[in-house]
């Protein structure tokens, strides 16, 4: 089973908590605070592994999720970093966010690693948090939660050439004459429903060829299953544009065969009515071939576009065909390297935007809204059922300016502030030293 478009769910590991903890060695009269910090959890990754040619994988598992961290000991020993998830991906994999629709990543090259969802931070241990009023906290962070989403992976083909054609016109029986590959052929349209990969060597030269499943008029807007085949068309450097010469059961005209094909191509993507092709003339060996393959050969000539007449079947034609692809080929790879930076970044990271902004607005029960990626973390860390923490997280906010931001929007003393999953009761604070949530 061919599989080119899968829809997963990501899960970053989550963070260890802190621990509050103090030094309890003999001979050590006033020992203090000794908590250590949680572990950071594990980074979902995806890596392009050449040596896989579908998403099948994660066809029938959607649902993948990374290590969490570990809590924070005593002694100052902190928590292990979760391990991070690596899922392995087929070269020429496009990664866009399922909500969004933004790209995250286009995997081209083997090793290449993108991370789609970060671990949450391990929490504080009781020793960060010493001043010089508070010599012995009795709080530290809790672990924040790892990023969690929807991911869309879309598999681009990435071969050298590609066959393309109305269905029937051979190309699977191509592909099997010039490589290894073994594609189902029989004589009716639509043999071929998903794309075969071909090893082809000619003399010194080798290259991987596509046999794409015949497209149809109308492709281009979804007719038949254009869009899923034409995609694997964009990534290849030359197209071999297989023409019928028998005119099939049909009865067609192989020249304007050729039209409909290209006008396919450039309605899919504009770029492809200038990739470089070549035009094959199959069944050279059936009756009345010979002239059709005069009027393609004419044509050709009249759009300077090359054009090799072939028998699948008889194997005619076929080694003057394959030394001139694989030397367009090579020609085309050489250009394209030229132009790519000689390093590429090993992994990327999808980073969100800067989080340091405080937004407040009015909430629907008449309360007030507090967003803010740092502010909203500084909650997610703070342990609720311990009065001290909570009293450390209102100065924070005090400091950061969420009060003053509330007070000017209007907030009075009772209001209902929302901050990510707690609520609090607004008490302006007055400056005495008490601490009021």
């Amino acid at each position: 089973m061919f599989i080119d478009e899968v829809k997963i769910n990501v899960k970053a590991g989550n963070g260890g908590a802190g621990c509050a903890s103090f030094r309890r060695e003999a001979h050590v009269p006033k020992g203090g605070p000794d908590g250590g910090d949680g572990g950071p959890g594990g980074d979902v990754v995806l890596e392009a592994d050449g040596t896989l040619t579908t998403l099948i994988d994660y066809h029938y598992k959607r649902h993948f999720k990374a290590q969490r961290g570990t809590h924070g000991k005593g002694a100052a020993r902190d928590g292990a970093h979760g391990e991070d998830l690596v899922l392995k991906v087929p070269k020429g994999t496009i990664v866009r966010d399922a909500d969004t629709g933004e790209t995250l990543g286009d995997l081209t090259r083997n090793g290449q690693r993108l991370t789609v969802v970060r671990g949450g931070g391990g929490g504080r241990g009781n020793r960060h948090f010493v001043t010089s009023t508070r010599r012995a906290p009795t709080f530290a962070e809790l672990g924040e939660p790892g990023e969690e989403g929807w991911i869309e992976l879309e598999l681009k083909m990435l071969a050298d050439a590609a066959l393309v054609g109305l269905p029937s016109v051979g190309k699977s029986s191509l592909i099997a004459r010039v490589s290894a590959a073994r594609p189902k052929i029989a004589d009716y349209p639509f043999t071929t429903i998903v794309p075969n990969l071909g090893v082809v060597s000619s003399g010194e030269r080798s290259f991987v060829i596509a046999d794409v499943p015949g497209l149809i008029e109308g492709a281009s807007e979804g007719a038949g299953l254009g869009h899923a085949f034409l995609r694997h068309i964009e990534r290849t450097a030359l197209i071999l544009h297989v023409v019928d010469l028998t005119g099939g059961y049909e009865g067609r005209d192989p020249v304007a065969d050729i039209a409909v094909i290209d006008a396919e191509l450039a309605a899919h993507a504009s770029e492809l009515a200038y990739r470089p092709q070549i035009v094959v003339g199959n069944k050279l060996d059936a009756q009345g071939a010979a002239e059709n393959s005069a009027r393609v050969a004419s044509w050709c000539a009249d759009n300077d576009r090359p054009y090799f007449a072939v028998s699948a079947v008889t194997g005619e034609g076929i080694g003057p065909l394959l030394r001139a692809a694989g030397e367009a080929v090579h020609a085309l790879r050489e250009a394209a390297a030229e132009e790519e930076p000689a390093e590429f970044e090993a992994e990327y990271v999808h980073v969100p935007a800067p989080d340091r902004e405080v937004t407040v607005s009015r909430a629907m029960d008449g309360g007030w809204n507090v967003e803010g990626a740092r502010i909203e973390r500084l909650v997610i860390r703070t342990d609720m059922n311990n009065e001290e923490a909570v009293a450390y997280l209102q100065r924070r906010l005090v400091k950061l300016g969420v009060e003053s931001r509330l007070l000017d929007a209007g907030a009075r003393d009772g209001d209902t502030v929302h901050i990510g999953p707690v609520s609090f009761g607004f008490e302006a604070h007055s400056g005495d030293g008490e601490d009021r949530v």
